[in-house]
């Protein structure tokens, strides 16, 4: 036998034994996960994700840590998982307006389709608007037809400027012909604050942030863009009810990860949230807070945000042809 056959037969048989030496992929997971949350902690979405990792710790035997990047309207976050290695490991509380929304107006660094793996969508609460007790329309076509009988037209707050609040405010615009003059403030907190007080008569906004308010009696809630009327305000008409069905729209979150995420693991933690989120304690503590669940597999989920960028898209042109106020 020559010396380049004994070499190549030598080597064909520690072929086996270097297979041995790499360990198959261990189960997931063996330690733990982190969920960033591209926001300040605290509100809905939150809520939502640190319910569904304490089902998912209880059936994984896992701890999740849910951790805060806040920055850039959920763009800081959102940027850092996507360079993540694609492990399972790190998970992104993804939502409407860091997915959606915010690339509509700025230069991100991501790529909301390519650079992610959409796992699950969690839901979210609807947006609704309200009025002061005070204010004269008791319907939300009286509302209409007041700020049309006024050549100023009549203010409306909203949580920011190229919010997913605003951008529906706006849309609500062109398919009224209603005369609002747009009060962007920063945050829904100080919108509420000037609308209990006086300083502004209207305001849409996340139920979740108007529903301490509208039960107490300090706001008049006119329309809910839920896609049917919330359990909590029965009494309160859907836009789609009052023939307005292309408002009808949650601001939503979910679950995401870097791009390349195994299969396996998408499966088994959409099945997780959609276990979550079926629950009647958890379902209660998303009622709540004005919360409507989602119940999307992975490939629904992903196809749902190619259609919230379609959607948004020409609205948040529309908004960006015209001047940025201030916020308040």
């Amino acid at each position: 036998m020559n010396p380049q056959s004994r070499t190549f037969r030598t080597a064909l048989l520690a072929l086996p034994v270097l297979a041995l030496t790499f360990p198959a992929r261990a189960e997931w997971p063996d330690r733990p996960v982190t969920v960033v949350m591209p926001y300040r902690a605290g509100g809905g979405g939150e809520t939502m994700v640190r319910l569904v990792m304490q089902q998912a710790s209880q059936t994984t035997g896992q701890s999740f840590i849910v951790e805060n990047r806040p920055g850039g309207g959920g763009t800081i976050g959102a940027g850092f998982v996507a360079k993540e290695r694609p492990d399972g490991y790190t998970l992104l509380g993804s939502n409407l307006a860091t997915m959606v929304i915010a690339p509509l107006f700025v230069q991100v660094g991501f790529d909301s389709i390519k650079d992610f793996t959409h796992i699950a969508l969690l839901g979210g609460p609807p947006p609704a608007f309200a009025v002061t007790a005070r204010f004269p329309a008791q319907t939300l076509q009286q509302y209409v037809d007041l700020s049309r009988s006024r050549p100023q037209g009549i203010a409306y707050a909203s949580s920011g400027y190229g919010t997913h609040v605003h951008l529906m405010a706006e849309l609500f615009k062109s398919l009224s012909g209603a005369n609002m003059l747009h009060v962007p403030y920063n945050g829904g907190g100080p919108a509420m604050a000037d609308l209990i007080a006086g300083h502004v008569p209207s305001a849409i906004n996340t139920l979740g942030t108007i529903s301490q308010y509208a039960r107490s009696g300090s706001v008049r809630l006119l329309a809910v863009a839920s896609p049917k009327r919330v359990r909590d305000f029965p009494d309160v008409p859907t836009f789609a009810e009052l023939g307005y069905p292309q408002m009808t729209s949650v601001t939503w979150f979910g679950l995401s990860a870097p791009a390349g995420l195994p299969r396996d693991i998408v499966l088994k933690l959409n099945a997780e949230v959609r276990a979550a989120m079926a629950k009647p304690e958890v379902l209660d503590k998303l009622s709540a807070e004005a919360i409507e669940p989602g119940n999307l597999d992975p490939d629904g989920f992903t196809q749902f945000i190619r259609a919230e960028i379609v959607r948004w898209t020409p609205i948040a042109q529309k908004v960006s042809a015209t001047s940025r106020p201030a916020s308040k």
